[in-house]
């Protein structure tokens, strides 16, 4: 007989190939296998539909984004940021990762780098939430305090130069990290999700502004899919971005520091992108304080205060939409949990020491939302079109 020929190794060829190895590469091979991981188990939140029984015409859709494992939007941004971070060869084995933010942002991050064995440095404003120092501290990160919300940005940069390490810079990164055209990013899931519902393409998305970058993700989405839907953008008291919007100038400061954790910034952040916003709000913290909990009356659940800042915002689009005689869906975003703010936002003695009544506030919202009673502008509130 004639011997068969021998059958071809299809193996893959594991022997040395002379070179050096690397391994630095190995480990960003892990890292990214361990974030992936991370987000096929928590990318997508729920989209919560409350009913409110005197918006008649109006659906209101609100993505719950406090479900993540680390209990805010912020989770998303984090992995984008450390995913950026890898792929740019910036963060690596043993790297000290340094981030200034207020404090949601940083106990997402904290988790992260626990996940993959870095240590990890908060800076952030010293009346920063107890319950976020906590979380932060809790994933092995450690918090370095600032007495002025401007200062978080040049000791971030300093701190991780000392430490030969990396400022992971959420205020420059996050518009650009996060992958806008889809990848199950926010703007991905909500349309998805909304895609068997009466309205699926919603008049409004409503959204508020830290970093500016899940704005960003939104008004991009929506133009990059050729929607109908408009974005709104609504900031609060001590914040400069209304101010460069309405202005067009992005050199507007502001010289006092947000009163809502999370949104509103003394400058313009390189995230914000003014162009993609087709509306914008600028409204006084005791309405996202009254907002807040109004809605975490509703949902039997305590939300966060930039969640109700969010909320009045949709609230106010809303009523203007009806006084228009107008149907559709607004769709906005609970960003946190309200168990990081029991000792400010939810007690009352905290309010009354800073001349907050939120009561008239929550009076007016809630015979909107029962009765339909139309409510006209507040005191201090602010809206601009874009040009």
């Amino acid at each position: 007989m004639t011997a068969m020929p021998p059958r071809p190794d299809t193996r893959p060829d594991t022997r040395p190939s002379g070179l050096p190895p690397s391994p630095d590469r190995d480990w960003a091979q892990r890292a990214m296998k361990i974030l992936q991981g991370d987000g096929r188990r928590s990318a997508d939140t729920h989209l919560v539909n409350p009913t409110f029984r005197g918006l008649k015409g109006i659906s209101i859709y609100l993505k719950d984004e406090s479900t993540h494992p680390t209990g805010s939007l912020k989770h998303r941004l984090a992995r984008s940021l450390f995913l950026y971070g890898i792929c740019n060869g910036r963060i690596r084995p043993g790297t000290t990762l340094v981030e200034a933010s207020s404090g949601s942002t940083a106990v997402s991050e904290a988790y992260f780098a626990e996940l993959l064995g870095l240590p990890f440095v908060a800076v952030m404003p010293r009346e920063t939430s107890r319950q976020k120092i906590e979380a932060i501290e809790r994933y092995g990160g450690r918090c370095h305090f600032v007495d002025a919300p401007d200062q978080i940005y040049s000791t971030a940069a300093a701190l991780a130069e000392e430490a030969s390490g990396y400022y992971l810079d959420q205020f420059t990164y996050a518009e650009r990290a996060t992958d806008w055209r889809g990848n199950n990013n926010i703007a991905d899931s909500i349309f998805g999700q909304m895609g068997g519902e009466p309205h699926p393409e919603p008049r409004w998305i409503v959204m508020s502004a830290g970093t500016g970058g899940t704005a960003a993700t939104l008004g991009r989405y929506i133009r990059y899919r050729n929607l109908e839907t408009r974005l709104c953008v609504v900031d609060v008291e001590h914040s400069a971005f209304f101010d460069a919007y309405r202005l067009q100038d992005r050199s507007v400061r502001c010289a006092t520091g947000s009163g809502i954790e999370g949104v509103g910034r003394p400058r313009v952040e390189p995230s914000f992108i003014p162009e993609v916003i087709d509306y914008m709000i600028k409204i006084p913290d005791v309405l996202s304080i009254a907002a807040m909990r109004v809605l975490s009356r509703r949902l039997f659940r305590r939300v966060g205060g930039s969640t109700g800042t969010n909320f009045f915002a949709l609230c106010w689009i809303a009523a203007r939409m009806m006084e228009a005689g107008e149907e559709g869906a607004i769709v906005s975003l609970i960003c946190d949990s309200g168990d990081r703010y029991t000792s400010t936002y939810y007690n009352d003695d905290w309010l009354r020491e800073r001349g907050m009544d939120v009561g008239p506030c929550c009076e007016i919202l809630e015979a909107f939302l029962d009765r339909g009673i139309p409510f006209a502008d507040f005191p201090g509130m602010m809206t601009a079109a874009s040009a």
